[in-house]
């Protein structure tokens, strides 16, 4: 008969597995983001606000990056109350927060495309959340349509009235033809002798 022997495992066994355990944990999730709306429409000249919450042991270092269908390029890099650098292209426009949000003032149809915030911890590790910004063009079209649209219906009515004026002018002068052939045959009947 075969016996097994089970060996229990040491209490130093037990201590340093743990140790590992709690050293991986902390890498582990160390960096979170989180952002409640990661799609945004916007139109020209108006404001955009990329919220983001970042969590990470020690402090994290901030990236944002544009990427388009024919550009990447880096918009802002910060340490919370340490640096922060806006490069040249969005000086001016760009608010950085420390919880890893941006503001983007003033947008242009060029600002439609994809946003990247990459957060990096102290250890080198990092993570990256994606948004998608779409810029649309104001549309005057639509008003001078409408601003035309409403200059005809006023004149086809100014026509209408024309009309009807003109056709109550030429009612009264028929009336008062008739109401004048009416006295006249009255006054010849009453002229002629008996």
């Amino acid at each position: 008969m075969l016996t097994w022997h089970y060996r229990l495992w040491e209490p130093h066994d037990v201590v340093a597995i743990l140790v590992f355990a709690l050293y991986m944990c902390r890498f582990v999730g160390a960096i979170s983001i989180h952002s409640p709306k990661q799609s945004l429409i916007r139109s020209v000249q108006e404001d955009v606000f990329f919220s983001a919450d970042v969590s990470c042991n020690g402090t994290p270092t901030m990236q944002w990056t544009f990427m388009s269908a024919s550009v990447s390029r880096a918009i802002a890099a910060w340490r919370p109350g340490v640096f922060a650098n806006v490069t040249a292209d969005y000086d001016g426009r760009v608010e950085s927060h420390d919880n890893g949000s941006m503001s983007l003032a003033r947008l242009r149809l060029q600002d439609s495309g994809y946003y990247v915030l990459t957060v990096t911890d102290d250890a080198g590790a990092s993570r990256d959340a994606g948004f998608v910004l779409k810029v649309n063009e104001v549309l005057y079209e639509d008003l001078q349509y409408l601003s035309v649209s409403a200059l005809a219906l006023g004149c086809l009515a100014a026509l209408l009235m024309l009309g009807m004026w003109l056709l109550n002018k030429a009612y009264r002068k028929i009336v008062a033809c008739r109401h004048r052939k009416q006295m006249t045959e009255n006054d010849e009947t009453e002229l002629q002798p008996l």
